[in-house]
């Protein structure tokens, strides 16, 4: 099987030249284009968001070997989460090269972030089949960069964060209200306000309800917390 030069570009992008590239064909081929003869991703995406784990765990050891596990989850947390496999996806235009079907492709399923992240992850693993876990790390470290160095030194998330300050001072934890959502449902904008039983508030407006309670929640920290 030959790759696309397309796919080939893309390889390239990734920095591993598959010896079966029908492992990156299937990586890359999403449940809604599966048929028989034709598998998808998803257990591919199984196994690629372990092999990311154990990348991630060994590199964060070795990047502070005086941090305790408390310390080292958080970190984690963040370099494995949908949200940056998905930001990792978009920086080498993974969303370019996914095989969709019809319906997904209508809706916006290239720039969806639970999609881009999934492929990701699967990815991962089919360089992992395709040549071992050596040549996965080396893909991942690549890929993943700075961001492994630069990970927080505290990356809990700010809801986390903001919950802690209130319950330190023996208040509820914070509400979270989807005020409005606009946009089409490909691309979606979700308004989300973070409240305090005090009185506080802050709202926070991005494409997920995640994303937006985690701004309204740092925002809302930040003014708290430097009053």
């Amino acid at each position: 099987m030959r790759l696309s030069a397309e796919l080939r570009a893309f390889a390239a992008r990734l920095g591993h030249d598959f010896r079966r590239p029908e492992l990156l064909v299937r990586a890359l081929t999403h449940p809604s284009l599966s048929a028989p003869g034709r598998p998808d991703n998803q257990r591919l995406e199984f196994l690629g968001d372990r092999v990311l784990g154990l990348v991630m765990a060994e590199a964060l050891l070795a990047a502070d070997r005086g941090a305790s596990e408390g310390q080292l989850a958080p970190r984690f947390n963040a370099l494995v989460r949908k949200e940056t496999c998905a930001e990792v996806a978009r920086a080498v235009d993974l969303g370019a090269v996914l095989k969709l079907g019809r319906s997904e492709t209508m809706t916006g399923g290239r720039r969806k972030e639970a999609l881009l992240a999934d492929a990701m992850e699967a990815v991962i693993a089919a360089v992992y089949l395709d040549a071992g876990f050596e040549a996965a790390r080396r893909v991942v470290l690549r890929l993943w960069g700075e961001r492994v160095g630069a990970v927080a030194a505290d990356a809990r998330d700010a809801k986390t964060s903001l919950q802690e300050w209130a319950q330190a001072r023996g208040l509820p934890p914070p509400a979270y209200v989807e005020v409005a959502r606009a946009g089409p449902d490909h691309a979606p904008e979700f308004t989300i306000e973070a409240r305090l039983s005090t009185g506080e508030s802050v709202q926070a407006v991005a494409g997920s309800k995640r994303q937006a309670e985690q701004a309204a929640a740092r925002a809302l920290l930040e003014r708290v917390a430097g009053s």
